[in-house]
């Protein structure tokens, strides 16, 4: 897992609801926890493009409904800047399901995904249709 070149605004909070961008069998996925989020006290921890969230199953097929897996989260509505000074925003929050070793569990992603995400996760890259 690289470092990003932009500072993402994070805009994906715990019990958000993201939309599952690749072909596991999951549909919907509920943000349970931010991996490796280091906030102050009494903070809610948020996530961006780019980080890794551990979330659960909300609507999919049924023996993926019992695991909580990982996802990096590879579009999300709040918009962010880069450093070319654009702003980027997606109409909607979506993830894509790794395992552990930070691979993709799909072998394709249906949308656009976020270049930043890209730079952190290369592997997602390759089966992605769209980078923006």
């Amino acid at each position: 897992m690289k470092s990003i070149g932009s500072k993402v605004t994070r805009g994906v909070g715990i019990g958000a609801k993201l939309e599952c961008a690749d072909n596991t069998g999951a549909k919907v996925l509920k943000v349970a926890s931010v991996v490796n989020y280091k906030g102050t006290r009494q903070r809610q921890p948020k996530a961006g493009v780019g980080d890794v969230v551990r979330c659960s199953v909300v609507k999919g097929s049924p023996d993926m409904r019992e695991e909580t897996p990982l996802a990096v989260i590879v579009r999300q509505k709040k918009d962010w800047r880069r450093p070319s000074g654009r702003r980027v925003k997606f109409k909607d929050n979506a993830a894509v399901l790794i395992n552990e070793r930070n691979e993709p569990r799909g072998n394709e992603v249906r949308g656009a995904i976020a270049k930043e995400a890209v730079e952190r996760f290369p592997e997602i890259g390759k089966v992605a249709r769209v980078v923006v």
